[in-house]
């Protein structure tokens, strides 16, 4: 994937993760909060994918 299909699918996945975070805790579920919170994470690191990508391109 390219930098920025890296940066829309991590910014995607962190605010559906943090939808899910966010339910799992009104609903006292903490399967859907603890799966918000790795689907946050894995958004994060997908950012970071597309900002290192973007880097290595400028070089």
């Amino acid at each position: 994937m390219g930098e920025l299909t890296d940066k829309v699918k991590g910014t995607l996945n962190k605010a559906v993760g943090s939808i899910k975070e966010e339910v799992g805790k009104a609903t006292n579920n903490p399967d859907l909060e603890a799966e918000g919170t790795a689907q946050k994470i894995e958004g994060h690191v997908d950012t970071l994918k597309g900002t290192v990508k973007g880097k290595i391109n400028d070089l």
